[in-house]
């Protein structure tokens, strides 16, 4: 059975799933603050973290970062219905994936599914043919799942390093955000849904916006993003 990790401090909502989940094959695990969360988070015994944003004593960005510092363990983070704001934060400081209060907790466990399958799709890539990209100044070691950039290590999430990816092996092809959300998340684009956005606003912040004196990631408004291939 997969490790799940809830970080929650409401105790009758993780009970809620933790009885819907093990009979669906995870072995769940609680905690109700977020100190305790945080040390069982850095244990590496999970394939799984899901984190709710306001925590006592610690808040779920703080808890995020903290996390981010030193695991790169998938986390699914419950926000407050309506706070876009918290939402596009999680992403940004690392979450893969977000989920709104109140949910279905058939919408959770789809959630966790496309998680587990973006993880199996990162593992199956150790075998790959191809083992490295390069493209300007960046390579990608798909083994590794690790991004250099003029051979300085660029340290990425799973869904940062999946969206480079797509974007490369496609460069020059404009991908929408409905494909990118689709092969990277695992899941379709939801109305309002900026998880993709999100993403690529990180990527140009850790790769640089522009790269021999072109835009790296170009956006076409309403349509998609695509990385921009070079005139020499």
């Amino acid at each position: 059975m997969e490790q799940i990790l809830v970080i929650d401090d409401d105790k009758e909502l993780c009970e809620l799933l933790a009885d819907f989940l093990e009979p669906e094959g995870f072995a769940v695990e609680t905690v109700h603050e977020p100190f305790g969360g945080l040390r069982r988070a850095l244990s590496g015994e999970h394939r799984l973290v899901i984190l709710d944003v306001m925590l006592p004593g610690m808040t779920g960005f703080e808890l995020l970062k903290s996390l981010r510092k030193s695991s790169q363990v998938p986390v699914l983070m419950l926000t407050a219905r309506g706070e876009e704001i918290d939402r596009i934060l999680g992403l940004e400081m690392g979450a893969d994936d977000y989920l709104a209060k109140p949910f279905n907790p058939r919408e959770l466990s789809a959630r966790i599914h496309a998680i587990q399958r973006r993880t199996l799709q990162n593992d199956g890539n150790s075998s790959a043919r191809l083992s490295r990209i390069g493209l300007d100044d960046i390579e990608l070691d798909l083994g590794a799942r690790s991004v250099t950039q003029n051979g300085d290590l660029v340290k990425m999430t799973a869904v940062e390093f999946s969206l480079l990816y797509e974007l490369v092996r496609n460069v020059g092809r404009v991908m929408t955000r409905e494909e990118l959300t689709r092969t990277v998340l695992h899941r379709e684009l939801e109305v309002f849904d900026r998880s993709i956005d999100v993403h690529i606003s990180s990527l140009r912040k850790k790769l640089g916006h522009q790269v021999k004196g072109r835009e790296r990631i170009k956006t076409l408004r309403s349509v998609g993003y695509l990385y921009t291939l070079s005139s020499g």
